[in-house]
């Protein structure tokens, strides 16, 4: 089954974010993630409950795959770019 990482994100520094999203992208690929959108335009017509800034949506194989992801060595480095360059909520919805 798949398994959707949903990040949104308020970038804090769009210049030095950049880095980021180039040496990201491989490391997401390699455990099995496809991005279905990344930061493109959003409208948002009821927001009750939430404000999203700029949306990530990334489709994993497995939920395993995706914590495989978060936690690992080669990802730390750059969560750390993410967490300096931006503020975020992370979420992981099981597909159907």
């Amino acid at each position: 089954m798949p398994v959707y990482m949903v990040v949104d994100t308020k970038i804090k520094n769009p210049e030095a974010y950049e880095e980021y999203k180039i040496k990201a992208k491989p490391i997401v690929e390699s455990f099995g993630g496809e991005y279905l959108a990344r930061g493109g335009y959003t409208s948002v017509p009821e927001n009750e409950l939430w404000t999203p800034t700029r949306l990530v949506i990334v489709r994993f194989p497995s939920r395993k795959d995706v914590e495989a992801f978060l936690d690992s060595e080669e990802y730390a480095p750059i969560k750390a770019l993410r967490n300096k360059y931006a503020d975020c909520t992370l979420t992981i919805i099981d597909g159907v």
